[in-house]
C-alpha cells in the first residue's frame, strides 16, 4: 500500500509515521509531498529512523511535485496549511480590531483559512482523480467541515477527520481506568462544534458519573467551569468555548501571544530536535503541538476504507437526513459506518434545540463560506461573515471582509 501525505513537511508527520510503525500498518511507501525542501530534509530522515527503530520496512519518499507523490497512491492524507503560521497569526489577530475572537477554524479566522485552503485542496483532488483514481482522500486540513464538503460536492472520494472524538475517548478511558476500546461516544454536531451526549462503557452510559465527579480535570480540559458543563448535561468540545464565553476568550487573546506564535516557537524547537541524527522516537515536546492521537485516527480510517471493515468511526460525512434540520448536502461529524463504499452517517437520537439551533446556524454559514471560497468576491465573504453567529452584524461583516481579503490577497486567485 502507498500512502501519500500532502503537507509531509509538517511537524505532525513523525507522529503519523510512528503510528504506522507502532501499529504495524501494512504500508509499502509513505510519500511525503511538500514544497518546503528544507523541512522535508529534516522530517524524512527522522521518519526513516523511527521506522527502522520499530522494524517497519516502509520506504519514505519525498517530493515537491504533487503528481509524483500522488501517482499510484491508495490513500492521500491532507494536512496542508496554506500560508503557514504567518497566515494563521493573521487569522487569530485580525478579527480583534472588530471585537471578534481570532481562531484558525472558527469565526472570521476560520473563513480566511477556508478561502485559502479550498481551491488548493480541490486542485490536489483533481490530481488524485487523474493519477490515483482508486485512492481515498482523508482530509485533516482545517476547517475540515468546509473542506470536506468542497471535496464531496466536486464528486471526490473523500472523508473528513478530526481528533476531538478520539481524544475524548482516550481521555475518558484513562479517567475510568479501562481500555479505550470499551468506550463509545454519542458524538454529534459539526466539525469543531460537537457535544458528547453519552459516554458508554460496555454499553452502559457513564456520562452522569463523569459529570458528577469532582470535575476539575474535565473543566481544565474544556476550559469551562464544571457547573456550566453540568448545566448543559453533555460534554461540549472545547471549541464551544468560543461561543459560550466569546467575550472572556477575546479578553484573554488580547493580552496573550497568538496560538500561531506559540506553535511557531514549538516548531522551530521541534525541527531542531528532529535534525539530531540520534533521535529515533517522538520527542516529548510534540505532545504540546496539538493533534493528539492524530496517527491512530488516521490509521483507523484508512484501514476501514481500504480493507472494507465496516468499522464505526467518528468522521465528517454527508448529512443525508441524519439531522433532519439540515440539508442533505451538509457535512456533519457523527459516528459513521466506514468501508470500501466510504463513510455513511449512522442514525442519531433527536438533538436538543439548544444544540440544534447552533448547529443549523453554523452549517448555514459553512455553506456560504464554501460559496465564497469557490467563487470569490468581497461581497460573498461579507455574506458568509454576516451569517456567522459570532459576527452577524452588517458593518462588522463588511469591515472584516475587506480586511480579510486584503490580508490574504497573495493566496486568493480572484483577489
Amino acid at each position: 500500500m502507498k500512502i501519500t501525505v500532502v503537507g509531509g513537511g509538517s511537524t505532525y508527520t513523525p507522529e503519523l509515521v510512528d503510528g504506522f510503525a507502532r501499529l504495524g500498518f501494512p504500508v509499502r511507501e509513505i510519500a511525503l509531498v511538500d514544497p518546503d525542501s528544507h523541512r522535508l530534509a529534516v522530517i524524512a530522515p527522522l521518519a526513516r529512523r523511527i521506522l527502522a527503530r520499530q522494524g517497519h520496512s516502509a520506504e519514505i519518499t519525498t517530493t515537491a511535485d504533487p503528481d509524483r507523490g500522488i501517482e499510484g497512491a491508495d490513500a492521500v492524507l491532507l494536512q496542508l496549511r496554506i500560508g503557514g503560521q504567518d497566515a494563521r497569526h493573521i487569522d487569530e489577530t485580525l478579527p480583534h480590531a472588530c471585537g471578534c475572537i481570532g481562531q484558525e477554524t472558527t469565526g472570521a479566522g476560520g473563513l480566511a483559512k477556508a478561502l485559502r485552503t479550498v481551491p488548493v485542496v480541490l486542485d490536489i483532488a483533481e490530481r488524485v482523480a487523474r493519477l490515483a483514481p482508486q485512492a481515498w482522500i482523508v482530509d485533516f486540513a482545517n476547517p475540515v467541515g468546509i473542506v470536506t464538503r468542497a471535496l464531496l460536492d466536486a464528486g471526490h472520494k473523500a472523508v473528513g477527520l478530526c481528533n476531538v472524538a478520539i481524544g475524548f475517548q482516550r481521555t475518558f478511558a484513562d479517567w475510568l481506568g479501562v481500555d479505550h476500546q470499551r468506550i463509545t461516544l454519542d458524538h454529534v454536531g459539526l466539525n469543531h462544534l460537537t457535544w458528547e451526549r453519552s459516554v458508554r462503557l460496555d454499553g452502559v452510559d457513564v456520562l452522569p458519573q463523569l459529570l458528577a465527579s469532582p470535575g476539575q480535570a474535565l473543566a481544565d480540559r474544556l476550559h469551562m467551569p464544571i457547573d456550566v458543563v453540568r448545566r448543559l448535561g453533555v460534554i461540549p468540545s472545547y471549541y464551544l468555548r468560543y461561543f459560550y464565553a466569546h467575550d472572556e476568550v477575546l479578553a484573554e487573546q488580547l493580552v496573550e501571544p497568538s496560538r500561531a506564535e506559540q506553535v511557531a516557537g514549538m516548531e522551530r524547537e521541534l525541527l531542531r530536535l528532529y535534525a539530531d541524527p540520534a533521535l529515533d522516537e517522538l520527542p516529548a515536546l510534540l505532545t504540546q503541538r496539538g493533534g493528539a492521537y492524530y496517527s491512530e485516527a488516521a490509521l483507523q480510517l484508512v484501514h476501514a476504507l481500504t480493507a472494507d471493515t465496516g468499522d464505526t468511526l467518528v468522521a465528517n460525512v454527508r448529512n443525508n437526513g441524519t439531522l433532519p434540520f439540515l440539508s442533505d448536502d451538509a457535512v456533519i461529524e457523527v459516528p459513521s459506518r466506514v468501508g470500501a463504499h466510504g463513510a455513511t452517517a449512522l442514525p442519531v437520537d433527536p438533538v436538543d434545540p439548544l444544540f440544534a439551533g447552533l448547529i443549523a446556524h453554523v452549517s448555514a454559514y459553512e455553506e456560504l463560506a464554501l460559496d465564497a471560497a469557490l467563487r470569490g468576491g468581497v461581497e460573498r465573504v461579507s455574506t458568509a461573515l454576516l451569517a456567522h453567529p459570532l459576527i452577524g452584524q452588517i458593518d462588522m461583516a463588511e469591515q472584516l471582509a475587506r480586511k480579510l481579503v486584503a490580508a490574504n490577497r497573495a493566496h486568493l486567485r480572484w483577489a
